[in-house]
């Protein structure tokens, strides 16, 4: 949290319909569609309008009707049309480059599970599965599957009962690895085992898991929801890439492909035997896993839940320069950064970064805000710190001031302060000879700076809305000498439009352009960039640098006359800044010095003019 943190407006939200695609095409089974039907379905119980895009594919119409599906929820080409996208979900496998660019055309679009190369192209990544991808998603949590809808531990059974185990590898299993594994198993064991391949239970497969002692599958859907049950699993590959995947998520796999149907045999029965010593260091492996995973406890919430409340703010042009941030084939530079609910990229035209959100920022700019909020960081209230912010204010004002010493024979400059709080910066303007004038979204901070300093000031969101109060919008047309925004501009998501009105409300030809914002490039984003973007409030929608500003303010029409690096802090160096915590050492102002000549801030101010 800034000292003069603001917040920027948000739009009054209407939900719009969700569109799911998932992966149907030969050879990648059934697991993809099964868990798009039930996300769309889930959808649909919270009362939330989904559909489902299934491409003309030859063999679809026979899996489809395969498994239940109301058919109102299909789309066709003729159907994605004339729809207003809230976004797009694509559980697609491997999606290529120029799919991508099509769909991110209607709306943001989520990746579940993707593997493909394109991957760190996606606006958001949900990882329900785990992905051995260095590409980490925003959301990884297999708790999240459709997993049974009852979690049942059954007792041992009684020793003359068969030994159950379940044989699945998906509606297609197109390296035939159920049948060679059930006829192999079927020879080595002496009738203590009763094989069972799935048929007949799809399409609940989920809901009969618990009523078999073994689960033996392939790396997807039906191994966690194994974990889940209770129900210990054994993997059998396909192919390189679902062992790779088994191994890292820690699975027992005998191996890759039919050939190593022989070696179940061998690890399951010993002389036609059960062989309960290895079965026994199967359940611990499992248990392990499913503590692992998060699947010992009742899930939190279900996939649906979760992306019924996502209204996802995507950027597809720089909030800055305004040039794109990705190609008609979908390539665009990768996300430098993802966590939870947010997505960072870096704009390689003007190279500020922006982020994107799946769901709206936190917003609180009330009164606490500046009490206790600013207290807990500070440990003085707004008010309380006011001398410094004002003594701070009157160095940043005769910045200003040898700006426009050039204007001979001006007696008073007007200055207006977007983000005033409690007018801090506008009662060092007044003393200074500016006629200020403040806005903020705070109806307290307003009524402080007009009831208790006396300086005009207004309460509401900049720039201006059509929704905005109709005395924002007839008192900002003014022109100012000077506009200001002390640690705002990374709260405005359209930072484009936002500078253009600046650029109307500014005297033509003369007027300055001064903020203050974090940066990047500062001793903390190079020591770790992720670490300082995780810590980045969820409402700075764009990280600027010294470098990256001037390309930026050249872009929106401004020229940067004077960049000064601020915010400076010794004890922040790697190694040796833990050394330096006394202000009073010689290390501290030797690495304060450093921090100096070479902008190592972890903030800056701007003075522009356009």
């Amino acid at each position: 949290m800034n000292r003069e943190q603001k917040t920027v407006n948000s739009e009054d939200y209407s939900q719009q319909p969700i569109l799911i695609v998932p992966a149907c095409e030969k050879g990648r089974g059934g697991g993809h569609l099964v868990r798009c039907i039930a996300l769309a379905n889930g959808l649909k119980t919270l009362g939330r309008e989904a559909f489902l895009f299934i491409p003309e594919i030859a063999g679809i119409n026979c899996l489809v009707d395969d498994i239940f599906i109301d058919k109102t929820v299909l789309l066709d080409k003729t159907g994605l049309q004339g729809k207003n996208w809230e976004f797009v979900i694509l559980d697609r496998y491997q999606t290529q480059p120029e799919e991508l660019a099509q769909w991110a055309k209607l709306a943001p679009v989520i990746g579940i599970d993707e593997g493909g190369s394109c991957r760190n192209s996606f606006d958001f990544l949900i990882d329900l599965l785990p992905n051995c991808s260095p590409v980490k998603p925003n959301i990884a949590d297999p708790s999240l599957l459709p997993l049974p809808s009852k979690k049942i531990q059954l007792l041992p059974h009684p020793e003359p009962a068969p030994f159950r185990i379940l044989i699945s590898f998906g509606l297609e299993d197109a390296a035939g690895l159920g049948s060679a594994a059930a006829q192999v198993l079927a020879v080595k064991n002496n009738g203590n085992a009763e094989i069972t391949l799935p048929r007949s239970l799809i399409p609940n497969l989920s809901e009969h898991l618990a009523e078999f002692d073994l689960v033996i599958t392939h790396f997807g859907l039906t191994a966690f929801e194994a974990l889940y049950a209770g129900v210990p699993v054994l993997l059998v590959s396909p192919g390189k890439y679902h062992e790779k995947l088994a191994k890292m998520a820690g699975f027992i796999s005998a191996g890759i492909g039919k050939r190593k149907a022989d070696k179940l045999g061998c690890m399951l029965f010993k002389k036609g035997i059960v062989n309960h010593r290895f079965l026994q260091c199967l359940k611990k492996r499992c248990a392990a896993l499913t503590a692992r995973y998060n699947l010992n406890e009742t899930p939190m919430q279900s996939l649906a839940e979760l992306v019924h409340n996502f209204q996802p703010a995507v950027n597809r042009d720089c909030p800055v320069c305004a040039r794109p941030l990705m190609s008609d084939r979908g390539k665009w530079s990768g996300a430098i950064a993802r966590f939870s609910k947010r997505t960072y990229r870096r704009c390689k035209h003007c190279g500020v970064i922006n982020m994107s959100r799946l769901t709206p920022p936190p917003i609180v700019y009330g009164k606490e805000y500046f009490f206790e909020d600013y207290q807990k960081q500070y440990g003085k209230t707004y008010i309380e710190d006011f001398p410094n912010l004002t003594a701070m204010a009157k160095r940043r004002l005769a910045v200003i001031q040898s700006k426009r010493e050039k204007e001979k024979g001006k007696s008073e400059y007007s200055l207006l302060d977007i983000g005033c709080a409690y007018g801090p910066f506008l009662a060092a303007a007044r003393d200074a000879g500016f006629s200020p004038f403040g806005i903020d979204p705070s109806e307290d901070a307003v009524r402080y700076v007009t009831q208790t300093l006396g300086i005009p000031a207004v309460q509401g969101f900049f720039p201006p809305t059509p929704c905005s109060s109709p005395l924002t919008s007839c008192l900002l047309p003014f022109s100012f000498s000077a506009v200001t925004l002390w640690y705002v501009i990374e709260h405005f998501n359209d930072c484009r439009s936002a500078l253009a009105e600046i650029q109307t409300l500014l005297e033509a030809g003369k007027g300055v352009l001064a903020f203050a914002t974090p940066s990047f490039s500062g001793i903390s984003g190079r020591i770790s960039l992720i670490r300082f973007l995780e810590r980045s409030p969820p409402d700075h929608w764009t990280v600027w640098s010294p470098s990256s500003c001037r390309k930026a303010l050249m872009a929106a029409g401004f020229k940067a006359i004077k960049i000064k690096s601020c915010g400076h802090h010794p004890e922040r160096f790697p190694f040796i800044g833990k050394l330096a915590q006394n202000r009073k050492s010689p290390l501290y102002w030797l690495l304060f010095a450093i921090s100096v000549i070479f902008s190592l801030g972890d903030s800056f101010e701007v003075y522009a003019e356009h």
